[in-house]
């Protein structure tokens, strides 16, 4: 059985290629070209769409957040409308801030917008609860769907350097190829900086990772062992 570390632009097109349906083949498009989480994806509604302004706003449905007071800096729960210690009312201000922290906005590729504008115009929008979702599919279909889609490619598995152990391709592997991607095409502090506000990463050690998983570190580091020849033979 064949492993990888991570798979390859190159992978992802054979993967997108084995689609034999317009939802799945977006669905695995999207996992890649945004690079969010398959909570995320799932979750998308039709108004979260500008296809215009090619943008799409981002549910942020993993991290925890914590609120502060605006005046005195004090921790406030969700549901808080006086601040524990100053006492303000603090309700406006907390909602907005969580509804701040709880998404971002990422831009949108040319060849993503069409193909969403072909998916929505084909009416392959599911209504529920009110809102028109892309997907009305639940974690674990999408999980059979990306799964079932490395194996018509016949894709490798992928190994955890680290564990050693070997996992199918599941939606994030999608994930870590975006950005494995993005490391390698700029990996300086100010390309890792703007990788972690587009996963929406809260800590920067977890974006930083992706160099590690691409490799580019520490080949530089070996590389710049011997740029002035083999000190054995000096």
């Amino acid at each position: 059985m064949t492993t990888k570390s991570y798979l390859e632009p190159q992978d992802i097109g054979c993967l997108i290629s084995a689609a034999d349906n317009l939802r799945d083949r977006l669905l695995a498009t999207m996992l890649f070209h945004l690079g969010c989480r398959i909570s995320e994806a799932l979750g998308i509604t039709v108004d979260d769409i500008d296809l215009d302004g090619r943008a799409v706003t981002i549910k942020h449905l993993k991290s925890r957040i914590k609120l502060k007071c605006p005046k005195c800096g004090s921790a406030l729960g969700l549901a808080t409308v006086f601040c524990p210690k100053c006492g303000d009312k603090v309700e406006a201000a907390v909602k907005e801030l969580r509804e701040h922290r709880r998404q971002r906005v990422l831009p949108l590729d040319c060849d993503l917008v069409t193909l969403l504008r072909e998916y929505i115009s084909n009416g392959s929008l599911v209504c529920r609860n009110g809102k028109h979702l892309l997907f009305g599919i639940n974690r674990h279909r999408a999980w059979q769907v990306i799964k079932t889609l490395a194996e018509k490619a016949q894709l490798p598995r992928i190994i955890n350097n680290e564990s050693g152990k070997v996992h199918h391709v599941s939606p994030h592997k999608l994930r870590d190829a975006f950005a494995v991607h993005a490391v390698k095409h700029n990996d300086t502090g100010d390309g890792l900086r703007m990788l972690q506000e587009h996963l929406g990463h809260q800590s920067f050690n977890t974006t930083a990772r992706y160099r590690k998983v691409a490799g580019e570190e520490h080949r530089r580091w070996y590389d710049d062992l011997w740029k002035d020849g083999d000190p054995a033979k000096a």
